[in-house]
């Protein structure tokens, strides 16, 4: 089906961007190739990912979506993605929760008085086999050494993730040694991963290097895993605000495991897929 004509926007949660498509009512079939060209910042619109809106097929959901890196793979949970598509189906809907099917599971949604969305992201996986690890180890504590990035804990957000922490962030060259740590053999499904420097009990620093997408600004699902990873080290409680490249969030690890993240949405514009993108 030709994708000429076809209505998009362009949002972002921290400067952590996406073209949303929407296949509610017809489908849409992306390849990698062509999620690969929209996310392109010079040759397509440009993004972190791109999402596509699809109708659920759970009962109890409201709306379903599926994500996508910028090299055209798909991954299974994405926060900051999710606060935006939501908050659409909320401004056409007029309700204020909402139940989003993802590949990560259905994610219970609401919107604050302050125009900021919290997400359920669900539970924290902190097992091995969840992660998953390529073997059976203590996910507080793996045996990774990159250079200054040292004993890492894993956490499972819907996607793997491998946590740092660290005395000082700027100190670290994230862009070298991100994609290292990402295709690390430990982890069969590469990581996403977060350096952390805490601040204070209650607030940490975050960077972060997603997988399959590289830099971002800012990452939900990071986030969640950094405030896990703090809580289980001991360095903060189990409500942390995570300053990130591009602004904060609010995650809290409850008592029964669950995290859930509050954070803003944006909408930057909105325009059509010209003819000559895929050429």
């Amino acid at each position: 089906m030709s994708m000429a004509g076809r209505p998009f926007r362009k949002m972002h949660g921290l400067g952590n961007d996406f073209v949303v498509l929407d296949g509610r009512k017809d489908s849409l079939a992306l390849s990698p190739e062509a999620i690969a060209r929209l996310a392109d910042r010079h040759f397509g619109i440009g993004c972190d990912q791109v999402i596509v809106l699809e109708p659920p097929s759970q009962p109890d959901a409201d709306l379903g979506a599926r994500f996508f890196n910028s090299d055209g793979s798909e991954s299974g949970a994405c926060g900051n993605g999710s606060r935006c598509v939501v908050h659409l189906w909320m401004a056409e809907t007029g309700k204020t929760t909402a139940q989003l099917e993802t590949a990560a599971g259905l994610l219970a949604c609401e919107a604050q008085s302050d125009g900021r969305v919290t997400v359920d992201m669900g539970p924290a996986r902190l097992d091995w086999t969840e992660i998953p690890l390529a073997r059976a180890l203590d996910t507080l504590h793996l045996p990774i050494d990159a250079g200054p990035l040292v004993d890492p804990v894993a956490v499972g957000m819907g996607n793997p993730h491998a946590v740092f922490f660290v005395p000082d962030l700027a100190a670290i060259d994230l862009a070298a040694l991100g994609p290292v740590v990402e295709h690390h053999p430990l982890f069969p499904q590469r990581a996403n991963v977060e350096i952390v420097q805490v601040l204070s009990q209650g607030v940490v620093r975050m960077r972060v290097w997603e997988r399959g997408s590289g830099i971002t600004l800012a990452c939900g699902t990071g986030a969640c895993a950094a405030a896990v990873a703090a809580a289980r080290r001991g360095h903060t409680g189990r409500r942390v605000r995570v300053i990130l490249d591009g602004g904060p969030l609010d995650v809290a690890w409850d008592e029964d495991g669950r995290v859930r993240m509050t954070g803003p949405v944006a909408t930057t514009f909105e325009g059509r897929l010209g003819p000559d993108l895929f050429e």
